[in-house]
Formats: C-alpha cells, structure tokens, sequence
C-alpha cells in the first residue's frame, strides 16, 4: 500500500500559484510568479531534498508536469539526476506524449487512478503543484501527509491549496522547522476525524441550582 503525499510552498493567504518563476503561472493575471526565490537558502534546500528524497513517485498535473519536463531533464546534479529516475504518474487529458523519462498517463479520472496507484506496492506518492489535481484529492479525502512550506508573505489573489469542498480531517503535526528567512516548514500526517467540543458553560440542572440555593442561605 503506497501513501500520498502532498508538499507545497504557500503564502501566509494559502496561495501555492507560480512559486518558481514570473512565466511559471500567469493565468488570472497573477502577477507575483517567483516569490519562493527571496527566501530560498541552505535550510529550506534540506527540506525540499527532504520531501524529493527516493524511494517516491511523483503525481502530478498536466501544468506542472510540463513545467518540471522543460527543466529537469537538462539538469546534471544528483537533485536532478534523483528526480529524473522517478516514475511519473500525470493527471492529463491532453493527447500530447509524456516525454520526460518514466513517465505514465492516468487520464482525466485522476480519483480513480489514484485509488488504484494507492493500492498497489511501490514507492509512495508525492505530489507537489498542480493545484486543481490536489483539490480533486483533498475532497476524496485521499491525501496521507501534508508538508507545507509557509512563505511570510501575503499574495491575496491566485490558485489556492485548500479548496472548499476538501473533506474535514484531523492531523497530527510530525515536525516543523523555521529558516532564517522566516519560512515555516511543518510535516503533518492524516489522523482520524476532526474533533470538537465547546466553551460554552453548562446550564446547571434544577437540582443543582436548588443546591446552590440553599448553600447561599
């Protein structure tokens, strides 16, 4: 049984939109493309190697996907040598062929492709990016581990983490960490329902307030 874990940069807002680059996202006029860059340095490094770090698959959307494909496969550094070598599992519809290396079409029914890879042994799954496929995966409730890299930076608008259809889950923190460049780092894994209670003080019955009553003269 594998396990399926999303990692993602995001603004204190939720924002997760074109963390790499000015032309990595521009849809709605987004405008802020690049913004891990100023914050990036050895600490944060260790944890993305930390959450790319083999034995994983990655599962991604077609976007993000095509982006990490431009890149990737001209790289020569041990990073990129790790990331080249992982099978890739790609929620598309496009008709266009994968290209990068090990590389594999699930379709458009990305829920029922998902289930079935989770099912199966091999490496976990790590997704990273691709926005409307996490979504699709947070509301089927399919997600096991949560890491976020919590950027001190407020964007407003953009593609978001947390939908609002994702199903209600409780979790568990694994670990956190803070760079000196202000970003919060915190490993979080899926651990049962939401749990809830209330401040809200309690009528006292009728007998008891009889009680105080004659306790009070």
């Amino acid at each position: 049984m594998r396990k399926l874990h999303v990692a993602a940069f995001i603004s204190l807002d939720g924002v997760i939109q074109a963390p790499g680059g000015p032309e990595e996202d521009r849809s709605g006029g987004f405008a802020h493309g690049g913004w891990v860059v100023p914050h990036f340095d050895e600490a944060l490094g260790e944890e993305v190697d930390r959450f790319f770090a083999p034995p994983q698959a990655l599962l991604l959307g077609r976007k993000t996907y095509d982006i990490f494909a431009a890149h990737w496969p001209h790289q020569t550094d041990a990073f990129a040598d790790a990331l080249n070598a992982m099978s890739k599992y790609v929620a598309t519809r496009s008709p266009r062929p994968l290209d990068w290396t090990n590389s594999h079409a699930i379709g458009p029914d990305a829920v029922s492709a998902v289930k079935a890879l989770k099912a199966e042994d091999g490496p976990d799954l790590l997704t990273q990016g691709s926005a409307d496929l996490i979504h699709s995966l947070l509301e089927a409730d399919l997600v096991d581990q949560i890491t976020l890299l919590i950027f001190p930076l407020v964007l407003g608008r953009g593609k978001r983490l947390f939908g609002g259809a994702a199903a209600p889950a409780g979790l568990r923190l694994l670990g956190s960490r803070t760079t000196d460049q202000g970003v919060v780092v915190a490993r979080y894994e899926r651990s049962g329902d939401v749990a809830s209670g209330s401040f809200a003080m309690e009528t006292p019955s009728e007998d008891e307030m009889k009680r105080r009553a004659e306790i009070n003269g």
